[in-house]
């Protein structure tokens, strides 16, 4: 009589290609959020003197003297967000129109070749925004535009504060009007790709209705991208808040506040770039630190608000662009 077969289980191999690659990218993306973390961490303990001496008065404090040792952050706050408010004033209304020109009315040559622009305006580097505004928008304010200024609005009850003092085109406007160029491409580039991720049944059923290209435009595929078109703005203002080549050539670089848009001010990644180098002593540091930690932190919060805005806008629904 013959002995019963026994049964071999095939070798269950240890480790197989996919889970290979799986943990192998796992790292990557834990890479990333590491780094995040060990960045807010030293950051946080560099400003670990500033942040004892001076606590939540640091952010209001107006006096920045490194020889007397008294550091405060709100002329450096107050002009980063003055310059960067400027900058989307300026940037919103022309980048959104642009937008849907090319997303929705322009021919599709034309808007290929114009996307294709935009695109390259945003690898430019910041130094040459600089030197474009100190060489041709500084220029162009102190000859012709601040003085305009001056003259019509300085005296307006109200509104004339923000038009005073001398037109040297140096200070908030010149800034705001090169943030506002930086913020250009990444305003016009993610409006256009929200408009394209409408879907083609919202422009043909308002088109079926009787409406025109324009008001289908206006009425139903701007209205249905507006979460991405927002988080393009957020992303502009992320851009314009940490800026730093740019701004410190045009805006003057005068540790103060001031009310008019023609005067000198400085912003958090100026004052950083200007006096890390020539901070003596630990406190000094710390001060320069604890900037940059919160400019840190208000950055990365803007970026992942515009990050979901523009997610929750393709999340709608999907669609061709017509």
């Amino acid at each position: 009589m013959s002995a019963p077969a026994i049964a071999v289980k095939p070798k269950r191999r240890v480790w197989s290609g996919d889970q290979s690659a799986r943990l192998l990218t796992l790292v990557f993306a834990a890479s990333v959020l590491l780094v995040t973390v060990l960045l807010i961490s030293q950051l946080w303990q560099s400003s670990g003197p500033s942040r004892a001496k001076f606590g939540l008065h640091f952010f209001a404090g107006t006096n920045w003297d490194p020889v007397a040792g008294d550091f405060g952050a709100l002329p450096f706050v107050y002009g980063t967000l003055l310059t960067s408010v400027l900058a989307l004033l300026i940037s919103v209304p022309l980048g959104v129109g642009a937008a849907i020109f090319l997303a929705e009315l322009a021919p599709p040559k034309w808007a290929d070749a114009c996307t294709f622009l935009v695109e390259l305006l945003a690898a430019v580097p910041s130094v040459i925004y600089g030197l474009l505004g100190a060489f041709t928008i500084v220029p162009l304010l102190r000859d012709y535009v601040e003085p305009f200024l001056k003259s019509t609005l300085g005296e307006v009850p109200g509104v004339g504060v923000l038009f005073r003092g001398p037109a040297l085109g140096f200070g908030y406007l010149a800034a705001g009007v090169v943030l506002a160029v930086m913020t250009f491409p990444f305003i016009i580039s993610i409006s256009r790709e929200s408009l394209l991720e409408v879907p083609r049944d919202q422009r043909e059923a308002a088109l079926a209705l009787g409406a025109t290209r324009w008001e289908s435009t206006s009425q139903v595929v701007v209205p249905y991208a507006r979460l991405g078109i927002l988080g393009s703005i957020f992303l502009g203002l992320a851009r314009a808040l940490g800026e730093t080549m740019a701004v410190t050539m045009v805006i003057g670089n005068d540790p103060n506040i001031h009310a008019s848009l023609l005067a000198s001010g400085y912003t958090i990644a100026a004052v950083i770039a200007n006096e890390f180098t020539e901070a003596v002593g630990k406190l000094y540091q710390s001060s320069l630190v604890e900037l940059g930690l919160v400019l840190f932190l208000i950055t990365i919060i803007i970026n992942a608000l515009a990050r979901l805005l523009v997610m929750a806008t393709r999340g709608k629904g999907t669609g061709t662009a017509a």
